[in-house]
């Protein structure tokens, strides 16, 4: 009986990780093409880029509220106003490059980053080693880059925003290795807050990759 009780157990305990898995990466893709949608929009009519007040406001506003929200139906409401809100932004960042002949830069950034994301997904998923360590090296990666920031703003040294470009790349590429790993073995069980991890680890992928094969055009 005990034996039956521990392997049923189990089975719950995959199930709930096959289930925040899945809604994860649906509810990843749905955001992601509403992003793109919104992004193309944006660009399409040549929308301003929003004054970083507003970009801050609008970004730490609606993460906060789709994390309080986040075991409700409201939290899927905030998810895709965040995701849409930062699909804005994407728009002038799109033009800019658009306007100088990049476009071939887009669509290579597009490239690179789904490609990024598949490998380190992949990874995360089949690997049997333990990637908790990450989780430290965020954490001091946080700070190196919120220095950096305040440095760069100061500085204005292209030099130092392309390196900006590379640890932001670097840094969420451990965040998808991290959020997917705590998913399968269990140790994030909300979806929203997982797709809402992965999802700002794209998009600053993208970013970043357009800022990287931009560099000696610019």
């Amino acid at each position: 009986m005990e034996t039956r009780s521990i392997y049923s157990g189990v089975q719950t305990g995959v199930r709930d990780t096959n289930k925040v898995l899945r809604n994860t990466y649906l509810l990843l893709s749905l955001t992601l093409g509403f992003s793109a949608i919104v992004a193309g929009v944006s660009a399409m009519l040549a929308l301003p880029a929003p004054h970083w007040i507003v970009l801050l406001v609008g970004v730490y506003g609606l993460m906060f509220l789709t994390e309080k929200n986040r075991n409700n139906s409201m939290g899927l409401v905030f998810t895709f106003l965040f995701t849409g809100f930062l699909g804005y932004t994407l728009g002038p960042i799109i033009n800019l490059f658009l306007r100088n002949g990049g476009g071939d830069i887009v669509l290579t950034a597009i490239g690179g980053t789904a490609l990024t994301f598949f490998a380190l997904s992949a990874y995360a998923l089949t690997t049997k080693r333990d990637l908790s360590f990450i989780g430290g090296m965020l954490f001091v990666g946080f700070w190196v880059l919120l220095v950096a920031m305040i440095a760069n703003i100061f500085l204005q040294m292209p030099a130092l925003h392309l390196a900006l470009s590379a640890m932001f790349m670097l840094f969420s590429s451990g965040a998808i290795l991290l959020t997917t790993q705590q998913i399968i073995r269990g140790g994030e069980t909300n979806y929203i807050s997982a797709t809402i991890s992965l999802y700002i680890s794209i998009y600053n992928i993208f970013v970043s990759l357009l800022t990287l094969l931009g560099g000696n055009r610019n």
